[in-house]
């Protein structure tokens, strides 16, 4: 067998066909290297086999099975699918237990699987008419090499996107590693020398052992956030490099926003504008991340860097991502800022608003959604940018608002608590403020999970609260009603919640709605007007208002975590007792989980862990908008141990070669952006 280099391209390795390079290019798929870095997505003990399950329940299995029965069915109309009955291969002939597999809309099938066939399947059994049956599993036909590299081991199973059999894709994984000069394996950067590459690489993909495989993809989940460290570390020093305007000084109008105050300050918010005002203070300009539960107080540390910027000449300005946020975000700046002065303005893609007149001068606070961005906002000398809920917007847009200014102070914020892991591995560059206490006079908010309550019960609830002079949401996942989803939808509910609630005014709130009547129903609602909003998550972030006490959520199941903890901060913003019911259907083990967090603990980082966990960081925060659309190893994101590791090795390779001019193919990874976040 020829020896190849990793480098080398897949149509120069003798054992793979033309027509499988075809396939491999059409996934992404080039060179030697990049089909060993094609990492299994799990693995299967085929030495020893899952028995035939009787019954339903548990997770998905393993089994080794003979084809004794196929056909094809229809389930009406010119829907179909392809049914396969197979018995165990152990003792076949005395074998009793069987299992029926299905593919739907694939006709193929009865050209690839037939009576007499020995397979090894994947899937996971549940029950149908009185029978055992798995939908579409994952299966191979076992040949007559018993001994190869199919069985009789941990077999690797690969993602099927390239179109190569997975028999093929194991064979060609198997050929290379025997093959490959391991020299040409050697790592760009050694991370741990204890651990030959060349070893990692083999156990990985042909394991002894769980443990074997797992040591094998941390090796390389270390490798990969080495390099989104280094890249993070990197910007982190050249961002202190440049020379930024020193703001700060004065503090005449942040003493009198402060004395003005009803209240004092919590000790984290103190904190953390005592941070800023060092930060701002600086030559450099500032680069913060302010992170804090729902309603913990980030709108007023973001008042007090801004009068800070004001006091010392420049402007202003806050993003939000919604008009609901921005709007709230300048009704409430307009009441504690305006009798201090200072003038404010409004700009979203539908309203633009002064708190002032023209002649008074320029706006020292301009308050917006991406209309900043886009509808020719004038900046005069734009010292500072807030972003606000930073994650729902592109690496590109908020780069957009800050070139807007010279070299601007920029301050971000997000009421999504994030995990430790996740802090260091998105905004590593950036320096952080968590606000991690609840100001005073805020009321308990009770959480409740119930499966399937009943509607008079719920009114009841409703009927007793609102009586005595509280507000309500009443939350659906979905604006109006869909054939292929099951679950409730606000416009639907509304009239049903009218007939209920006769005695009380309700209004309707969702994304669909025009811009000035999603303005109206809010400023209603706010106001008093109306006692009872039935919304969906527009809601989600924006919304305060302190009277409201009571938040149900329907189709509870179909919100991630974070997002239900956002919803139920819209309550408990004043002093009442506060109540959240989530309602569910009860009919996912994992869901009933998830919810049972959130009844737990009104801790976000505590429920930000948990939702890491139980969704990973992708669903957490979004994979396209964070940066983490790239990552093989976005599982391993949860593992602090791994990520302090990585930072620790970043750290310690630009402490002895800052500019990396000893390390050329380290900088190459950097200035390719390959890691940008």
């Amino acid at each position: 067998m020829s020896q190849f280099s990793a480098s080398d391209a897949l149509s120069s390795v003798d054992f793979i066909s033309a027509k499988e390079v075809l396939a491999y290019h059409s996934a992404g798929i080039e060179s030697a290297l990049d089909l060993l870095m094609r990492l299994p997505k799990r693995y299967e003990d085929r030495r020893r086999f899952d028995r035939f399950p009787t019954q339903a329940g548990g997770g998905s299995c393993c089994l080794r099975g003979t084809v004794i029965d196929t056909q094809v069915k229809r389930l009406g109309g010119r829907r179909q699918f392809y049914e396969a009955i197979l018995i165990e291969s152990t003792e076949a002939a005395l074998a009793t237990s069987q299992i029926t597999c299905r593919w739907f809309n694939m006709p193929w099938m009865k050209n690839m699987l037939a009576a007499g066939h020995e397979v090894v399947l994947y899937g996971k059994p549940k029950e149908y008419q009185g029978g055992i049956i798995i939908d579409h599993p994952d299966f191979e036909i076992v040949g007559d090499d018993q001994d190869s590299v199919h069985l009789e081991r941990n077999v690797p199973v690969y993602k099927s996107d390239s179109g190569v059999a997975q028999r093929r894709q194991r064979e060609h994984v198997h050929s290379l590693l025997a093959s490959i000069d391991q020299s040409s394996l050697a790592p760009v950067y050694d991370v741990d020398p204890s651990y030959p590459r060349n070893e990692a690489m083999q156990e990985v993909h042909f394991p002894n052992s769980s443990e074997q495989a797992q040591a094998a993809k941390r090796y390389f989940a270390l490798e990969e956030f080495f390099a989104l460290q280094l890249n993070v570390v990197w910007k982190r020093a050249r961002h202190h490099e440049h020379e930024g305007r020193v703001l700060g000084k004065k503090t005449a109008l942040l003493t009198e926003f402060y004395h003005s105050l009803p209240f004092d300050l919590t000790g984290a918010q103190k904190r953390s504008v005592k941070e800023i005002i060092g930060d701002m203070r600086s030559p450099h300009p500032m680069s913060r991340l302010l992170q804090g539960d729902v309603g913990s107080g980030k709108s007023f540390v973001a008042m007090c860097a801004m009068l800070l910027a004001v006091d010392s000449g420049v402007q202003a300005a806050l993003m939000a991502p919604t008009q609901i946020l921005a709007e709230q975000h300048y009704l409430t700046f307009c009441q504690w800022l305006e009798p201090l002065g200072v003038r404010l303005s409004l700009v979203t893609g539908s309203r633009r608003e002064d708190s002032h007149l023209e002649l008074d001068g320029e706006a020292q606070i301009i308050i917006g959604t991406h209309a900043l961005l886009y509808e020719r906002v004038e900046f005069d000398d734009l010292g500072l940018v807030v972003i606000d809920e930073q994650h729902k917007f592109g690496v590109g847009q908020r780069a957009l608002l800050v070139r807007q200014g010279v070299m601007p102070d920029v301050l971000v914020m997000t009421a999504t608590p994030i995990p430790r892991t996740l802090t260091l591995t998105l905004y590593g560059d950036l320096d952080v403020s968590i606000l991690d206490e609840r100001p005073a006079g805020r009321g308990e908010v009770v959480t409740a999970l119930r499966k399937s309550p009943k509607v008079s019960d719920i009114t009841k609830f409703l009927k007793e609260h609102l009586s005595t002079g509280r507000q309500a949401y009443l939350v659906y996942p979905l604006v109006e009603e869909s054939d292929s989803l099951k679950a409730q939808a606000a416009t639907n509910e509304f009239d049903k919640w009218v007939k209920r609630l006769s005695k009380f005014q309700l209004g309707l709130l969702h994304g669909k709605m025009p811009a000035e009547q999603k303005e109206q129903v809010m400023t209603s609602f706010r106001e008093g007007e109306l006692q009872v909003l039935v919304a969906t998550t527009v809601i989600e972030v924006g919304v305060d208002v302190p009277n409201a006490n009571i938040m149900v959520i329907y189709n509870a199941e179909r919100f991630g975590l974070a997002q239900l903890h956002q919803l139920r901060g819209r309550i408990g913003r004043g002093e009442f007792k506060s109540y959240c019911i989530l309602a569910t259907d009860g009919k996912s083990p994992e869901a009933m989980e998830k919810l049972q967090v959130l009844a737990d603990t009104t801790d976000g980082f505590k429920i930000a862990e948990a939702d890491l966990r139980l969704r990973g960081p992708g669903d957490l925060l979004g994979t396209a908008q964070s940066g983490l659309a790239d990552l093989r190893f976005v599982d391993f994101l949860a593992d602090t141990e791994l990520i302090r590791e990585a930072r620790a090795l970043a750290e310690d390779v630009l402490e002895t070669d800052p500019m990396l001019e000893q390390s050329p193919d380290l900088l190459m990874l950097i200035e390719d952006g390959e890691f940008e976040i």
